[in-house]
């Protein structure tokens, strides 16, 4: 099947959005379908991307400093640069400014990370890319096949899990984690100034507005724990455990349960049980649930806290619609969680 052929059916499906494709709302087993990059898809499927560095809605943020010790420098065309998760493109974008164009490979909201098959148009996206940042743990273990094809000597590679010195056994999603990002940014000005020398001045710049932009995140934080440390909470999947934590909230959800989920298994029924008491016997003050990663008992245990009044707080694994940054999404899912607790 031709591209142009497969644009035409996949026209009246998809919704374009600041230069992001996105789709409808499906189930655990209908994403499991090769992600087209957005970056590409819009290239392809609709008007051409632009060559500027503005291909993330997040480089929006990017603006050059005031500083004019920190205006970029123009030293050719800027830098193609990849996160595999688009929070970590996003976090390119809003680092990199002016000087980068990103793009990112896991982005889309209804699809299963866990689940995803490489394309060749993701090779392509990743031989071109000379920064690339991988979570590591397993999560996006495709890009290790994909790195090995395309290797070029000057390319450089932030690898999450190396950063954090985290062994393959820990909760994979780890950009839930309150002291992750910082130490990602860090990273990525480095390799930035590293890929161009001339700039660094400005990467380091816009390094301290993104994080910046982090504090509200961490003053939030901080508010809940404050206040809620202690409060029980269910969870279908393990997804914002590092999140919880941080505030000190007691999971109640059996280990084993959340883990069955994620591998994609049947959990003991002992364990359902288990979890639809802690529903339906009012023993949590919310839900999180895994509005991505999605499955039959899922979103039967979803509609069981909506039919006895448990608060439903979705969470999700990458950035979805309609946020335009890492900020922005994270403070949004503390918001609800704030209104969940309060009741």
């Amino acid at each position: 099947m031709t591209l142009s052929l497969i644009c035409h059916k996949l026209r009246p499906i998809l919704s374009y959005r600041d230069g992001a494709v996105f789709l409808p709302l499906a189930t655990r087993a209908a994403s499991r379908v090769v992600v087209v990059l957005a970056v590409l898809a819009v290239g392809a499927c609709s008007s051409p991307v632009s060559t500027s560095p503005s291909t993330l809605p997040s480089a929006t943020a990017s603006a050059a400093p005031s500083s004019t010790s920190a205006l970029p420098v123009n030293t050719g065309p800027a830098i193609p640069v990849l996160g595999t998760e688009n929070f970590y493109a996003d976090l390119l974008a809003q680092i990199g400014g002016s000087r980068v164009t990103a793009a990112s490979i896991l982005s889309d909201p209804t699809a299963d990370p866990h689940e995803y098959e490489a394309s060749p148009t993701t090779a392509k996206v990743v031989a071109d890319s000379k920064l690339v940042i991988v979570n590591g743990i397993g999560y996006d273990s495709f890009m290790d096949k994909l790195l090995g094809a395309s290797t070029k000597p000057d390319r450089v590679v932030i690898n999450v899990q190396d950063i954090l010195g985290v062994k393959d056994d820990v909760n994979v999603h780890v950009w839930y984690d309150p002291a992750t990002m910082p130490k990602v940014a860090d990273a990525a000005a480095t390799a930035l100034a590293k890929l161009d020398p001339q700039n660094a001045p400005y990467f380091a710049a816009q390094k301290a507005k993104y994080l910046t932009a982090l504090r509200p995140v961490s003053d939030k934080i901080a508010s809940l724990k404050s206040k809620y440390t202690g409060a029980p909470i269910a969870f279908t999947e393990n997804v914002a455990g590092y999140l919880t934590d941080a505030i000190g909230l007691k999971v109640l959800t059996p280990l084993s349960f959340m883990e069955a989920i994620e591998s994609g298994t049947d959990p003991a029924p002992a364990d359902v049980a288990a979890e639809r008491d802690l529903i339906t016997g009012h023993k949590v003050k919310a839900l999180l649930y895994n509005s991505q990663v999605t499955s039959a008992l899922t979103e039967q245990i979803r509609d069981l806290a909506l039919r006895n009044n448990v608060p439903v707080v979705p969470v999700a694994e990458t950035i979805p619609p309609p946020f335009k940054t890492f900020q922005d999404w994270q403070l949004a899912q503390l918001d609800d969680l704030e209104k969940a607790l309060a009741k």
